[in-house]
């Protein structure tokens, strides 16, 4: 009986020791998530405040050929931020809803990219065509969306 004690006892030692270290991995886990996505948050709200800054220096009107790697760069991080959700949305409990919002989010910045870098490719043709003498002159550019992405 004394043997049995002594095995039942180091079983439960060795359980709560388990247990201990599985809520130190959750919590390290959640700490891992919270940093990762604040890393890249402020990744993002730097290339969001990039924009912001092209469209506040245009008076509310963006160049194209400014905006364009701009916006491409902010589509680089929202890409890595989607690939970091989706990778991790169980280990850090993403909601359904967050990763969703995020997407759509993302496919409006690809849009806007998508514009801005046609407008911008639109302006070298034009300029190209200008100096290559066949055009009377520079066309205005094209118009991006204006307003918050």
């Amino acid at each position: 009986m004394i043997i049995g004690a002594v095995d039942i006892s180091r079983v439960l030692a060795r359980l709560s020791l388990f247990a201990m270290l599985l809520a130190s991995t959750g919590a390290h886990a959640q700490q891992a998530c919270q940093e990762d996505f604040r890393k890249l948050t402020e990744k993002r709200m730097a290339g969001i405040e990039a924009l912001n800054t092209l469209g506040k220096a245009g008076k509310g009107k963006m160049d194209p050929e400014a905006a364009c790697p701009a916006a491409k760069r902010l589509v680089a991080v929202e890409t890595e931020m989607m690939n970091y959700i989706t990778k991790n949305k169980e280990w850090c409990n993403i909601p359904d809803n967050v990763a969703d919002g995020f997407k759509e989010a993302r496919a409006k910045t690809q849009g806007f990219a998508s514009q801005a870098c046609a407008a911008a490719a639109k302006m070298k043709e034009m300029r190209d065509q200008a100096a290559a003498g066949g055009g009377g002159g520079m066309m205005a550019p094209p118009k991006l969306p204006a307003g918050p992405l």
